[in-house]
């Protein structure tokens, strides 16, 4: 897996993108669905890439996988044709919230997905979607601090260490540039909750997060790791699963939650409403959900799986290598789970655009 193929993104949601991406996304799905009995679309990489051959083998379906770089932009590709032309689609979870809002997930038939009793209880208590009643989640993790032991001399443990930073620390330091990652540092920060809604404090961790401007290396949300590998960076926000490419590359770096908590973010698989293969697309969930199956992601992407079986199966030497492997569901779950902002989604939007444009 490449690790530039995966690129979580729970930037500002725009159901509107340009007519030349919609019209191509809706070409794309329609040549492919003629040709496959299911059109499944994913991050590039976030599946095993042998994927349709072991799927035919087990069920003698036929699967075209189509690729997205972001979730805005699937979400603007569903929305612009209603969801047609796609079968299963993976999405972050707070757009699998809004596409249930907005009535365009199949709800899950359970009797034809017994892999999922493979999910840890904790899975199926997630609150976008007690029960996995229209989701179930394929990846779970958290996001952090990633640093380089060898090179910072101060304990890092807090949020404040990344946007007010020691003398020895400012200019080699980056940040996430996604809305709600850069939002959710500030918050934090302040004691407050990475769903908040309250204008005044979104105020207040704007502010916060323009002073931090000034102590920054870069934003970055795809080469943050690689800084550290070299020593361009020593601090970094990252995410648990991405703090491990790093880690792999040297030993040095590490990854702590900050003491003022951080956020729970889930990918999720949802079949769409509009599919006119509904039960083959159940077959497919079932299929990822298989232990085997599903042990790939945590092997290859290096992120956790919720799904108890495929945990278990992994070599224990994996989470030796890399902590963050080895943290439970239930410490997961004690993270606060990001959510669909709904029309607040404007105002961090907003702040995020004024933020990257002060001096």
């Amino acid at each position: 897996m490449t690790v530039s193929a995966r690129l979580h993104s729970f930037s500002n949601f725009r159901a509107g993108r340009t007519a030349i991406h919609a019209l191509a996304g809706l070409a794309l799905s329609a040549s492919t669905a003629l040709s496959a009995d299911l059109v499944i679309s994913n991050w590039d990489g976030y599946m095993a890439k042998d994927i349709a051959e072991s799927f035919k083998a087990a069920t003698g379906l036929e699967i075209e996988v189509v690729t997205h770089a972001t979730n805005e932009e699937i979400m603007g590709k569903l929305m612009a044709s209603g969801g047609k032309g796609y079968d299963v689609v993976f999405v972050s979870s707070p757009f699998a919230e809004i596409l249930n809002g907005q009535g365009m997930v199949e709800p899950l038939d359970k009797a034809a997905i017994p892999n999922i009793a493979n999910l840890y209880p904790e899975a199926a208590a997630l609150s976008y979607d007690p029960g996995n009643a229209y989701s179930v989640p394929y990846t779970w993790g958290t996001t952090g601090l990633c640093y380089r032991s060898d090179l910072v001399k101060t304990p890092v443990d807090s949020w404040n260490n990344l946007l007010q930073p020691d003398d020895a620390l400012k200019g080699k330091t980056t940040m996430l540039a996604t809305d709600r990652w850069l939002m959710a540092a500030g918050l934090l920060s302040l004691g407050y909750s990475v769903n908040e809604k309250d204008p005044a404090k979104i105020e207040e961790a704007k502010n916060k997060l323009i002073e931090a401007k000034k102590t920054l290396l870069a934003y970055d949300d795809t080469t943050f790791y690689s800084k550290l590998v070299s020593g361009e960076a020593q601090l970094v926000q990252a995410w648990d699963g991405w703090c491990n490419y790093g880690i792999t590359e040297n030993k040095d770096i590490k990854f702590v939650v900050p003491k003022e908590g951080s956020d729970l973010w889930v990918d999720t698989i949802v079949v769409m409403k509009s599919s006119e293969k509904k039960d083959a697309a159940m077959k497919f969930v079932n299929f990822i959900l298989d232990a085997k199956n599903h042990a790939w992601a945590a092997q290859n992407i290096l992120y956790n799986v919720p799904n108890k079986p495929a945990m278990e199966s992994l070599d224990p030497a994996l989470a030796k290598q890399y902590p963050t492997m080895g943290v439970s569901p239930a410490e997961l779950a004690k993270h606060e789970l990001l959510r669909d902002l709904g029309a607040t989604m404007k105002d961090y939007s907003r702040a995020v655009s004024e933020i990257k444009a002060a001096n």
